[in-house]
């Protein structure tokens, strides 16, 4: 209704819109000819050297050189991913403030949050998923678990007395121990951190496992410092080929991977976002981006905006029923 009434008083008003005067106090959308004219921003809505940050600086310096115009990768965290997540959806849409999201923002929290600020479908133009990341379910190297049956064997010997860090409640981390115990029929202590304390934890034997992203912990597992037990998505990782699935560990269907994608906000025109999309595809098809982010243990995506989409939903219902069986709530 808003669209209609808004259209008629716009044609109401076209003879003073005619005047070149007003005409000239008017601002012009961006158009995919002349876009970008200007320096483009990448918000992250989590602390630097994450993950997400990682990829979206791979990924703007990259693009930035072919536009010729920089990309400025912008932190704005807080609340799950939500601040800068609302930041981006309550921007101008004229291409020039993207989000580099993830699984949790864009998906995990429409459930876990009651109004996380923002509607990923309805605020968002979603550009591409730029990589699919699996959480690998790792131990310290002194650990007596040696494999995804000790870990199970050993929360079944001792309800409770196991315990697993993750970066916050309903991240992906998270939600991977909760649907491993409701699977398994164990029970083990979720001990939820901020940023990178997990890991550290993890490393200094204070917690007894993690599903920790990929790129977090590879360098560790490569190290000897971390051992990797399982990966939490349907497929190997090409970064770490030698790691089982859950599946293959007994766990059918298990599916817990994170992802990372750009959106803009929802009423950037069609063209741009077709650009941006575009351009962005083939960075992720050449072979030394793509040899970058599998080092990193992110597996290049490349998904149309319509393709991006329709995952994007497929994902928003299947967290869903993730969070609805853990019990998490965020607010």
């Amino acid at each position: 209704m808003f669209r209609k009434i808004a259209r008629r008083r716009l044609l109401q008003a076209a003879p003073l819109l005619a005047a070149p005067s007003l005409l000239a106090g008017l601002p012009r959308p961006a158009r995919a000819a002349d876009w970008p004219a200007r320096p483009v921003r990448f918000i992250v809505s989590f602390t630097p050297g994450g993950t997400t940050d990682i990829i979206a600086r791979l990924v703007g310096n990259a693009l930035g050189e072919q536009w010729g115009q920089p990309v400025v990768v912008e932190n704005r965290p807080g609340a799950g991913g939500n601040i800068g997540s609302e930041y981006v959806a309550r921007a101008d849409p004229d291409g020039y403030t993207v989000l580099v999201g993830s699984v949790g923002p864009l998906a995990v929290n429409q459930s876990l949050y009651s109004n996380p600020g923002f509607r990923t479908l309805e605020d968002f133009a979603p550009i591409t998923e730029l990589a699919g990341v699996p959480n690998i379910l790792v131990v310290p190297a002194s650990s007596p678990l040696h494999s995804v049956a000790d870990l199970v064997a050993a929360a079944k010997k001792q309800p409770g007395k196991l315990s697993y860090g993750s970066t916050g409640v309903g991240t992906s981390s998270h939600l991977s121990g909760a649907l491993a115990d409701h699977m398994a029929g164990m029970a083990t202590v979720h001990v939820p951190y901020r940023g990178a304390g997990a890991l550290n934890d993890l490393l200094a034997g204070r917690v007894d496992f993690m599903y920790a992203t990929m790129p977090s912990c590879i360098e560790h597992v490569r190290a000897g410092k971390l051992r990797a037990l399982a990966v939490s998505s349907t497929y190997r990782s090409r970064a770490a080929p030698e790691v089982p699935t859950m599946v293959e560990c007994g766990f059918p269907g298990f599916n817990a991977s994170s992802w990372f994608g750009m959106v803009a906000p929802a009423r950037t025109l069609p063209e741009v976002v077709r650009k941006i999309a575009g351009d962005t595809i083939a960075l992720l098809r050449k072979p030394d981006i793509e040899a970058q982010m599998v080092n990193q243990g992110a597996d290049p995506v490349a998904s149309t905006p319509e393709e991006f989409r329709a995952f994007i939903a497929e994902e928003i219902a299947r967290w869903g029923e993730v969070v609805k069986l853990s019990g998490a709530k965020a607010d």
